[in-house]
């Protein structure tokens, strides 16, 4: 015979397990994500003509890919003011109004140029750069190693999940001769903590579509600038891990190269094509003499004038569709590639 207090504290117990286990509401309640928009390569202090550009294409999300400001300093007054120009930007204060910000950091805002982990005033200006794209005080990304984060858009059957890397915080050394970046055979790019974090946000994921974001450019391999190419063991175990844990719609996008360009590959164990989209600058873009560098990956021709990107989603059949775009002054479109999955 069962007694009513045993029986009180049975009922109780499985109220609260299932209060533990009730999904999230900001993925389950949202309406779909429609139109994300990013860029990278803002220099705080020349003219920037895309805002109105961006706001035109209704963006529920704007993703910053680094290079948001160009700091270049190890004082970080310099830097929190260089942000507090950007911020006061009439158009982007009408974004932020509208729009969730995430983001990313590259070189210039982390601090220096072409830093990496040896950096010393890595953790101050992550601070920073939380503040810029608004993360709570208490939040606990503060108190990671690096600006990685992952957000889930979405009810459940149309989520699209968004993952920020941080290549710059644990990021090893690469060495510069006569103006090339050599490669870094052994050398790492996230350090083991982001990477256990990445593979369990991929692996448990539910979502339809996953875009991972970072500065620096996954999937060329030829030019001489900064790359995931010079650190190749890094390179392939990212795309080793997108293959294992079989996450979904995976598309990559980037900033860094004030270009743009879109990238695609077939790689084995990922069951569909694998795109990146680069996008910059919003501020300024290749000068001197224009070239097409090669890159055996790309879709389109390359881009250089300023520029940002534009996801949208069409959710209306049993496929989610994905129409990637590179646009510019003027709402122009410089390239487009669509995909299902």
């Amino acid at each position: 015979m069962i007694t009513l207090r045993p029986l009180r504290l049975l009922l109780g117990l499985m109220l609260l397990l299932s209060a533990c286990h009730k999904p999230a509401a900001t993925s389950e309640t949202e309406s779909p994500l429609t139109t994300i928009a990013f860029g990278s390569c803002n220099r705080q202090d020349l003219p920037q003509p895309l805002w109105d550009d961006i706001l035109n294409n209704k963006p529920q999300l704007w993703v910053w890919l680094g290079d948001n400001i160009y700091g270049d300093s190890d004082d970080m007054n310099v830097l929190q003011k260089k942000y507090a120009v950007v911020q006061q930007q009439p158009e982007y204060q009408k974004l932020v109004a509208t729009a969730k910000v995430v983001g990313t950091w590259d070189d210039h805002d982390y601090g220096r140029n072409d830093a990496g982990k040896e950096y010393r005033m890595k953790q101050k200006s992550a601070d920073l750069f939380w503040n810029f794209v608004g993360e709570p005080a208490n939040s606990p990304r503060r108190k990671q190693q690096g600006v990685y984060s992952a957000h889930t858009y979405g009810p459940k059957d149309r989520q699209v999940k968004v993952i920020m890397l941080d290549s710059r915080f644990n990021r090893d050394s690469l060495l510069r001769i006569n103006k090339i970046y050599q490669v870094n055979q052994t050398g790492d790019v996230l350090g083991e903590e982001q990477w256990k974090w990445l593979e369990n946000e991929l692996r448990n994921s539910t979502a339809k579509v996953h875009i991972i974001g970072n500065g620096i450019q996954v999937l060329p391999e030829e030019h001489a600038f900064e790359k995931w190419a010079n650190f190749p063991a890094a390179r392939k175990r990212l795309l080793n891990l997108i293959a294992s844990t079989k996450a979904q719609g995976v598309i990559l996008l980037s900033g860094d190269r004030h270009i743009a360009e879109i990238s695609r590959t077939n790689y084995p164990g990922i069951s569909y094509p694998l795109y990146e989209v680069t996008s910059s600058g919003l501020t300024h873009t290749w000068t001197g003499t224009f070239v097409e560098e090669p890159n055996r990956y790309r879709v389109g021709p390359m881009i250089a004038k300023l520029n940002f990107g534009v996801l949208h989603f069409d959710w209306s059949g049993p496929q989610v569709k994905v129409d990637m775009q590179v646009k510019g002054d003027g709402n122009e479109t410089y390239l487009r590639e669509q995909i299902q999955f």
